[in-house]
């Protein structure tokens, strides 16, 4: 990874809480905060424009005729913009309102586009869940996608049908696909990966309270595609997921055996 794009991720880790769930969240809040401002800001603008420069002396039919269109000043002294003319800025001030509108458009947008890429980059980057001193590794878990169901292989090979996961801790997804693409996704939890046949996508989610929630395959993947949703993802305490986990590890050594 270059430094540019190093250096926004660090500077994300700085702002935004760690899980991606939260981290799409305060990305969806931002954007309609200042969605919701520049609307507002925008309508008013066009709303107070559209009366003040309203024509004061229209013909029978409520308008202008071309060929006789009012003056540039009307007897209060304010310039009226033409049909057809192209605004220049002319008047009291008007050069300099326009360039720092534009001015702060451009930065708010550019702004926008580096805060996006930064926190996109923190999400994408499954390493940096390596890096931290706080807490434990993740756990990975690879998920197989097959018309129509996922199937979820724990690194002591125990193998199900449901996802079982501890909260509080890092789940470092491998998804694959055994047969046509799919597209794994648990929505609560704001991820969402791939699955391709013979290739891995990789993907992390935390999960901060415990309940069960539903993974959901979001590809057109064939007639079954509607049944390929309600596939249960639990969320334990870790103590209560431990001792599944150990139980699973000993009844396959059971087998084994």
């Amino acid at each position: 990874m270059s430094p540019g794009p190093a250096l926004l991720r660090h500077a994300a880790l700085a702002q935004v809480s760690r899980t991606p769930a939260e981290v799409f969240n305060n990305l969806y809040l931002v954007f309609l905060v200042l969605g919701t401002l520049v609307g507002v800001v925008v309508i008013s603008y066009t709303v107070y424009n559209a009366y003040k420069y309203r024509a004061s002396d229209p013909d029978a039919e409520g308008r202008y005729d071309v060929e006789e269109a009012p003056p540039e000043e009307d007897g209060d002294g304010v310039a009226r913009p033409q049909v057809g003319e192209i605004p220049t800025g002319s008047g009291k001030g008007g050069g300099k309102k326009l360039f720092v509108s534009f001015t702060i458009s451009a930065v708010i947008v550019l702004g926008l586009i580096v805060y996006a890429y930064s926190l996109f980059l923190y999400v994408e980057d499954t390493n940096q869940l390596y890096e931290g001193d706080e807490g434990e590794d993740p756990l990975e878990i690879q998920v197989v996608a097959e018309q129509f169901r996922f199937t979820y292989v724990y690194p002591d090979g125990t193998t199900t049908e449901e996802l079982r996961i501890p909260n509080d801790r890092p789940i470092l997804v491998n998804v694959t696909s055994q047969d046509v693409m799919h597209n794994f996704g648990i929505r609560e939890l704001r991820v969402k990966a791939d699955a391709i046949p013979n290739q891995y996508n990789e993907a992390w989610f935390q999960a901060e309270e415990t309940g069960t929630y539903e993974a959901i395959c979001y590809e057109l993947c064939g007639v079954g595609h509607s049944s390929m949703r309600g596939e249960e993802v639990i969320v334990m305490e870790p103590e209560e997921f431990n001792d599944w986990y150990d139980s699973s590890e000993a009844e396959k050594a059971e087998v084994s055996g």
